[in-house]
């Protein structure tokens, strides 16, 4: 099974070469530190407004600090706010969605009641009154990208958990008397993770594209850190005198964006039995 999965999703060369880059980048990112050719918080303003050249790949900013460093560790602090988010948002959807599916009556409607006005409200619009209240920051970044991705989950999870519990071999695991968690986390659980981990993946640039927008807002990640959204944010003031700083930042949140969207589309025709026989 996982071999022929493995197979169907090598078949997809956008998938794998989208893949390719996200690793890459994933590299790029772990090993930031020993990569990137200056401290990207070190100012110079001898060298500020410099462009590309041989010392300074992709140029400087109003600050002299180095953008390819800042780019590189840049990688680090968006990736993570999109990993960190994204598993908070599963975990807090998969506890809502099953308490939902399993128990079902008052629950269920208090559950989706709430995950409905939720969806009801843009996702940037949510994410700034989030941060709003809870104030700016990278921790804070990460609790509103996490209220964001909820709703989804949660429907989802649900959605795939009702289904599933009314199959014959759940029905007759809870009439040889099994425990609740014992059906829930040995029955259920197990056979929602594939959509779960298509739409996680997918998720994964949706809230690169939030956390960026937040900082780019001025209400995410701070400065002096160097966060994509912030980073081009900082870079259209200086789009007439140095255009890579603005170009730079913008071309990577694009780029892992589609990325993530084409990795997760590859993994979803991977992954859906109805495409086995295509």
């Amino acid at each position: 099974m996982a071999s022929e999965t493995l197979h169907r999703f090598t078949r997809n060369r956008v998938a794998v070469a989208s893949f390719l880059v996200l690793s890459f980048v994933t590299l790029v990112a772990l090993f930031g530190p020993f990569i990137a050719p200056f401290d990207p918080l070190e100012q110079d303003l001898a060298n500020n407004y410099r462009e590309p050249s041989r010392e300074h790949l992709l140029g400087t900013d109003d600050l002299g600090r180095d953008t390819l460093s800042r780019l590189i560790y840049g990688a680090r602090i968006s990736l993570g706010i999109s990993l960190s988010s994204v598993s908070l948002g599963v975990l807090l959807g998969a506890i809502l969605g099953l308490l939902a599916a399993y128990y079902g009556g008052w629950i269920d409607s208090i559950i989706m009641r709430f995950m409905d006005f939720l969806l009801s409200l843009p996702g940037i619009l949510l994410a700034i009154a989030i941060v709003a209240v809870l104030g700016k920051g990278i921790v804070n970044t990460i609790l509103a990208v996490a209220i964001f991705a909820v709703p989804t989950f949660a429907r989802l999870i649900r959605g795939s958990a009702l289904s599933i519990q009314e199959l014959d071999y759940v029905e007759a695991t809870r009439a040889l008397g099994a425990s609740d968690r014992r059906i829930i986390f040995r029955h259920i659980v197990p056979n929602v993770l594939t959509p779960v981990v298509v739409q996680a993946t997918l998720s994964l640039g949706t809230a690169i594209l939030i956390s960026s927008g937040l900082s780019f807002l001025g209400l995410g990640v701070q400065p002096p850190h160097p966060e994509w959204g912030a980073m081009l944010s900082k870079g259209r003031e200086l789009i007439r005198t140095t255009p890579v700083v603005a170009i730079a930042p913008g071309v990577s949140i694009t780029l892992v964006v589609l990325c993530f969207s084409m990795v997760g589309d590859g993994l979803r025709d991977a992954l859906d039995p109805r495409l086995r026989n295509r």
